[in-house]
């Protein structure tokens, strides 16, 4: 099997995800994921397709990912790491879809809108 490359977004964050066979390294913009992303439960995310397949270890990740903060682009390297594995074996799919980790969070922020303060609140209103 050659190494398969997946794309994950979340918000603004986009991951370019590449999974080859190894023995479970995850390397993030060159660094190892548990130094890039310092808290236990964003490590988990990443993680999170391997344990719901039970192939923990027996791929190596790399990823590039720029955009967002770190809890976005732990969620969109989680995304693409789903597409790569449900491309390995398609029984995946059926493990990932019920989890939600196949679906793309389109969830984006509102954008400012002119003569208010931010997206939806207003400046204050005088009636007199």
């Amino acid at each position: 099997m050659a190494t398969v490359h997946k794309i994950g977004r979340r918000k603004t964050s986009v991951a370019r995800v590449y999974v080859k066979p190894g023995s479970g390294n995850i390397t993030v913009n060159r660094k190892d994921a548990k130094e890039y992303f310092n808290t236990d439960v964003l490590v988990y995310k990443l993680n999170q397709p391997f344990l719901l397949t039970e192939t923990a270890g027996q791929y190596d990740v790399t990823v590039n990912v720029f955009g967002g903060g770190i809890t976005g682009q732990a969620e969109a390297i989680r995304l693409g790491i789903s597409r790569a594995l449900t491309e390995i074996n398609a029984e995946y799919r059926l493990i990932l879809k019920p989890e939600g980790l196949l679906t793309r969070d389109s969830r984006m922020v509102e954008r400012k809108k002119p003569g208010q303060k931010k997206a939806r609140k207003k400046f204050q209103f005088s009636k007199r």
